[in-house]
C-alpha cells in the first residue's frame, strides 16, 4: 500500500450518500460525462486524451452542486492549470453501492483510461450491507482495472455508527486491507476535513458544498499528482 494521507478517525458520519435512487447496472448518459467545464478546450479527434475516471456515488457526482463544482470537475480544472493533458470522467451515480459500481465497471472504463479513482462504500455502510460483500465488490473492481493496466487510487469511507463498533471497525479495515493487498495508492477517508463541518456541507448536512468540494479536491490531488508524474516519465 502506498498511503497518501493519515487522517484522524472520524465517527461522525451520517447518511452520507442516501439521497438519490439506487443505480441500474448502466447509468444514463447524464450520470457519466466528461467532467471538464464548457470553457475547457476540446480534445483533438486525432489525439484523444487519456482519461482519469472517478467511479463513485453522489459524493463523486456532486449532488446539490452544479456539475462544474463537483470534485471531478475541479480535478479537471487543476489538470489543465498544471499542464496535464487528461480528460476527467465523472462516473458518479447517486445512491450507488459497491455492487452498482462493479456492474457498470466495463462501461465506465471505456476508452483510454489511465487512472481510476474509486469512491464507493458510503451507501453500503448506510444500508448496513455485509462488509464481506463490499470487500468482494471492491476487490473485483481493483483487480479488473489493474488487469487492464490502469492505475488505481482507492479512497476510504466511514460507516455510520448506528450499526455498532464492530461493523464500523470492520468496514473501515476493508479499504486499508484492499490497498495493502493490491499495493495501490490510498486516501483513507474521502471526506477528510469535510465530514461533520456544517460550513463545508450542503443544507442536508451530508453532501459537500462548493467549499467542501475544494477541500476534497486538494486531498485527491495529493494522491493523484504522483501517479500523473509516473505516467509522464
Amino acid at each position: 500500500m502506498r498511503r497518501i494521507l493519515c487522517p484522524a478517525i472520524v465517527f461522525l458520519l451520517l447518511a452520507l450518500a442516501g439521497c438519490g435512487q439506487p443505480s441500474a447496472s448502466r447509468p444514463d448518459a447524464a450520470d457519466v460525462v466528461a467532467a471538464g467545464s464548457a470553457s475547457a478546450p476540446p480534445a483533438s479527434l486525432d489525439a484523444p486524451r487519456p482519461r482519469v475516471v472517478f467511479l463513485g456515488d453522489s459524493l463523486t457526482a456532486g449532488l446539490g452542486l452544479p456539475r462544474e463544482q463537483s470534485v471531478p470537475s475541479l480535478i479537471q480544472a487543476r489538470l489543465e492549470a498544471e499542464g496535464y493533458a487528461y480528460e476527467v470522467i465523472n462516473a458518479g451515480v447517486s445512491g450507488d453501492t459497491s455492487a452498482g459500481g462493479r456492474r457498470r465497471l466495463d462501461w465506465a472504463l471505456d476508452g483510454d483510461v489511465e487512472i481510476l479513482v474509486i469512491e464507493l462504500g458510503a451507501n453500503d455502510g448506510l444500508r448496513g450491507l455485509p462488509v464481506a460483500q463490499m470487500k468482494a465488490n471492491l476487490d473485483d473492481i481493483i483487480t479488473q482495472a489493474k488487469a487492464r493496466g490502469i492505475t488505481v487510487i482507492l479512497t476510504g469511507m466511514e460507516a455510520p455508527p448506528n450499526y455498532g463498533p464492530v461493523y464500523t471497525a470492520e468496514f473501515r479495515t476493508v479499504f486499508r486491507d484492499l490497498a495493502d493487498d493490491h499495493d495501490v495508492a490510498f486516501v483513507p477517508f474521502f471526506l477528510e476535513g469535510v465530514a461533520g463541518i456544517a460550513a463545508l456541507n450542503n443544507g442536508d448536512g451530508i453532501h459537500p458544498n462548493a467549499e467542501g468540494a475544494k477541500v476534497i479536491e486538494q486531498t485527491i490531488w495529493r494522491a493523484l499528482e504522483p501517479e500523473l508524474e509516473k505516467a509522464d516519465r
